[in-house]
């Protein structure tokens, strides 16, 4: 029997080496998969106390992505997906309308249902022939009317070569708030709004598409792909996620292949532990290969089980597979701190999937809870009785008739706050570890190979030590290790 030796991210260092580098001059930005490239190299797991909408959008606003658990119903899942997508535009690619012979009270309720404030519309031929606007509904009165009736008919628009520019100069010029774009035939093929311009100067390091949209994963099964993938692709999503504890299993193998014979879809595929899983899965055709059993902070695969590979091991020997392929490896679990994504891409990681260290933001979607005087979420593995028993049971070779056997927790985390100061802790790290080591970019740093080895000495030495410590910062909890 050959027993060899696996390595954490708790047991190894980076040396530190000569740098003309300062962590403001550090470009983090990094390719997820295919031709999709986050400007910060982290998206959040697919956990139903960590990603739904609302902490998919936070965190694609500041340059990472967000994946929406499969805890959810596949309508439920593409709807929050469509939420996300809709959330921020350059231009809107299939924006709601009403035809002129509809009733403002139909308007009304297009309107209320879908959150927006105007609508175009279109004549019996398809074609733009107005815009109703609540500027319009605001002293309409007569609720069965039709909407050509009230509906502002001089439409400003702009044609399909529109650029931000002359879509700022028709704001300004005419006092609009939607600019609707038209090919030469006058049909309607997207809509600009004033709202979606000031969010994109508002968040310049947005993580979007070609179309200006938020970008935005989902975790899929490979028993329900099917079912999914057609709701999620008409929903825009950008890529897709098998979520399951071993990928290296025939059945995902052949749902990875099945998934991109059928569907056009970015496919993050895993999750495996070393280079043989990762080529079986490239081979299969993944995107990207995500790696990590049992590193979570939630789960318990490795003491239920016995199985698993040392995170920083599993990532490394993963990336050396990859490289040869140029197939983006994202490294699941095990993050505490953000030297840990300093790790992790040193490793050769190209980004990180974070789940404990985003449960307890105020984005995130637990429930609070108030205990001994302070503020904590709620937060489970998906392995967890809990969360097997509201669906996720599949992603553990479990049947719905099978008695649970967990191989997660259900606990709880400190409350810190929104994501966005909590990520800018993160990446600042990550932009100090690689200016110690004088590495500018992503692929400086996956490069740098200056690993040291430490001791259960050498841990206690990198903690603080001696001291009690009176205030907590904001990047580094006693409670982490």
């Amino acid at each position: 029997m050959k027993i060899i030796d696996g390595l954490s991210y708790d047991d190894i260092l980076l040396k530190p080496g000569y740098t003309e580098i300062v962590p403001h001059m550090t470009e983090i930005r990094s390719r997820l998969g295919g031709d999709i490239k986050l400007n910060v190299p982290i998206i959040s797991a697919a956990m139903d106390t960590v990603t739904e909408m609302e902490l998919a959008i936070a965190l694609a606003l500041q340059g990472g992505a967000g994946v929406i658990h499969r805890n959810l119903s596949p309508q439920d899942q593409a709807e929050q997906v469509s939420k996300v997508k809709r959330y921020l535009n350059w231009i809107i690619e299939q924006p709601f309308t009403i035809n002129e012979d509809q009733t403002v009270a139909e308007a009304q309720q297009i309107m209320r249902r879908y959150g927006i404030s105007g609508l175009p519309v279109l004549n019996r031929d398809g074609l733009l022939c107005g815009i109703l606007t609540s500027r319009d509904l605001r002293f309409c009165r007569e609720l069965p009317q039709k909407v050509s009736q009230v509906m502002t008919h001089q439409v400003v628009t702009e044609m399909e070569s529109v650029t931000v520019q002359s879509a700022k100069e028709k704001f300004d010029t005419h006092k609009i708030e939607k600019l609707p774009v038209v090919n030469s035939a006058q049909q309607l093929i997207g809509l600009i709004t004033v709202k979606d311009l000031e969010k994109q100067a508002q968040y310049p390091k947005a993580a979007t598409d070609s179309w200006g949209r938020l970008i935005v994963g989902a975790a899929i099964s490979p028993f329900d792909f099917r079912q999914r993938l057609p709701l999620l692709i008409e929903k825009k999503v950008d890529f897709v996620a098998i979520d399951v504890a071993h990928g290296n299993t025939e059945s995902v193998v052949r749902a990875t292949e099945q998934i991109k014979k059928e569907f056009d879809v970015i496919l993050i595929s895993g999750n495996v532990i070393d280079g043989e899983g990762t080529r079986r899965l490239i081979s299969a055709g993944a995107d990207a290969v995500k790696v990590g059993v049992g590193p979570g902070a939630s789960c318990t695969t490795r003491i239920v089980a016995g199985v698993g590979v040392p995170q920083f091991t599993a990532v490394y020997e993963s990336a050396q597979a990859a490289k040869s392929y140029n197939i983006p490896i994202v490294a699941d679990g095990g993050i505490k701190f953000s030297g840990d994504i300093v790790k992790a891409i040193a490793a050769g990681a190209n980004t990180v999937m974070i789940g404990g260290l985003f449960a307890g933001l105020k984005e995130a979607p637990g429930r609070e809870i108030l205990f001994d005087g302070r503020i904590f979420k709620e937060y489970r593995g998906m392995g967890s009785v809990a969360a097997i028993k509201e669906g996720s049971g599949d992603r553990y070779q479990m049947a719905d008739s099978d008695e649970v056997v967990p191989e997660g927790i259900e606990g709880r985390v400190p409350y810190k706050g929104e994501l966005k100061k909590y990520l800018y802790q993160l990446t600042t790290g990550l932009r100090k570890g690689m200016a110690y080591c004088g590495c500018k970019t992503i692929s400086d740093l996956q490069n740098y190979q200056q690993i040291i080895k430490i001791t259960a000495a050498g841990l206690k030495e990198s903690h603080p030590h001696d001291v009690i410590m009176t205030q907590e910062a904001p990047n580094y909890s006693g409670r982490g290790h």
